[in-house]
């Protein structure tokens, strides 16, 4: 307030006085003035249009890389999109929708970058000396996107004992929330996600078509031991199409290739001789089916599908688990691809453009395993390491070729559960999981409520995976 009491003091005084040479000076001094408010007005104009227009690119820069990567948006369209985004993140403020120029777009197709630069021509109210009557401002901006696809199993127990209570409904209801929030903001046209479900009990069902390349069936004591590839000759009694193949049910691959993700041209998986009269009550326990009813399914973008197979699970059987962990490896293995359609075929192992990652759940402790079985009463192992052995080297190959595992144990904690088993269940999902540098990797939930959140925070993080990486 002072100072502009002040300057008015002295353009009175300047008013008053009648010498010549202090009116010229006066005269100077006010148009120096006029300059100096009127070039601070347009630097101020031009200020807020640089800060509403590098907005106004980030916003449309942001949009678009998530459009590409999502599939909604190719690179032929990136121009026309951000053209659209930059003229609604405009409209409304200083600039104008149709006052923003496009001056250069540039898609970086190794590193996945774009980048863009605009500039507007911002009018100036007081022109310098009358040369100019606007002034340009530019401003760049950059985003990353993504072409990275996803490839996902989902491994779910379908156990007897999952019958208990209601958390038959509890899975169902979570894992088809999973696949919901997996498949968000994913095109249909262009999906990047494809999901594969393993279901299990006392073996796998892998479907007739895949059982006629992959699995042969034992027949006699004899062929107890390492399967031949699939293009070896085979007796019908061996063959998938053979009348002993009701459920199409594999059991563990023996020998050398147990434990890697070789294809079965190299050794087929096996079916156990036991499994039937171990299934069937003759072994001395409680006759049961041989494996789920519910054929695996390899890797699909179908989210309706794998919702409708989740909805049709039927409970019933032992839990060998290391069986499900297995097929999971072999649904994301490329080794695998010539034993499926190509549509379901997985990519090959290459973390910059495929991220492959298996969602491994049990309600218990794995207690089946056939392949150190003497009898087929001693496939039951009522504690013993083999199956939880065979689950864990079967996770370190799959970590080992980039797969990412997350585990659940559910209902860990209910009554028929000894402490012990609960121990060794807890102890085999932690040694199966990936390490929590990227994130929780092993969940314990005890509840529906608990076990929905489980498979939603894993199912987020793959969202968000898919949309960043």
């Amino acid at each position: 307030m002072m100072f502009f009491g002040r300057l008015r003091q002295l353009v009175g005084r300047f008013g008053k006085n009648r010498d010549g040479n202090f009116m010229v000076m006066a005269g100077v001094v006010l148009g120096v003035l006029a300059l100096a408010v009127g070039f601070a007005v347009d630097i101020g104009q031009m200020m807020n249009a640089r800060s509403a227009l590098g907005n106004a690119i980030d916003a449309a820069v942001t949009s678009t890389a998530r459009d590409l990567t999502t599939g909604t948006a190719t690179e032929a369209e990136a121009t026309k999109i951000i053209k659209v985004y930059l003229d609604a993140n405009s409209s409304g403020g200083i600039l104008s929708a149709n006052q923003i120029v496009i001056d250069k777009v540039t898609l970086d197709r190794t590193q996945y970058t774009l980048q863009v630069s605009a500039y507007v021509d911002v009018p100036l109210f007081f022109p310098l000396f009358g040369t100019e009557k606007t002034r340009r401002v530019s401003q760049t901006g950059a985003a990353v996107y993504s072409f990275r696809q996803l490839e996902i199993a989902m491994m779910l127990d379908l156990t007897g004992s999952m019958k208990s209570g209601t958390k038959v409904q509890d899975l169902k209801n979570a894992a088809k929330d999973a696949v919901d929030t997996i498949f968000k903001d994913q095109s249909p046209s262009r999906p990047r996600v494809r999901v594969a479900l393993i279901p299990y009990a006392n073996a796998v069902n892998v479907g007739s078509s895949l059982a006629a390349s992959s699995v042969f069936i034992e027949t006699k004591d004899s062929e107890r031991k390492q399967a031949p590839g699939n293009t070896t000759p085979r007796l019908p009694s061996n063959s998938s199409n053979g009348t002993n193949n009701k459920y199409n049910c594999a059991t563990e691959r023996k020998g050398d290739y147990q434990y890697t993700d070789d294809g079965p041209e190299s050794s087929m998986v096996n079916r156990d001789l036991f499994i039937t009269t171990f299934s069937d009550g003759s072994a001395g326990f409680s006759a049961t089916v041989m494996c789920p009813k519910a054929e695996i399914m390899p890797l699909t973008s179908d989210a309706q599908a794998l919702k409708s197979r989740i909805d049709a699970f039927e409970f019933e059987g032992g839990t060998a688990g290391h069986i499900g962990v297995q097929w999971s490896w072999y649904l994301l293995s490329p080794n695998w691809a010539g034993a499926l359609p190509e549509a379901q075929r997985p990519m090959d192992y290459d973390s910059t453009k495929i991220g492959k990652y298996a969602i491994l759940m049990t309600d218990g402790l794995f207690n089946l395993s056939y392949f150190d079985a003497s009898t087929d009463r001693g496939v039951y192992k009522d504690g013993k390491a083999p199956p939880r052995d065979a689950a864990i080297k079967l996770c370190e190959g799959m970590r080992a070729k980039g797969i990412e595992i997350y585990t659940i144990g559910f209902d860990l904690y209910n009554r028929d559960i000894s402490a012990d088993s609960r121990a060794k269940a807890i102890d085999l999902l932690q040694k199966c999981a990936s390490p929590d540098s990227g994130g929780k990797h092993f969940f314990d939930a005890s509840t529906g409520p608990e076990l929905k959140a489980a498979f939603d925070k894993i199912a987020r993080n793959l969202n968000r995976l898919a949309l960043t990486k």
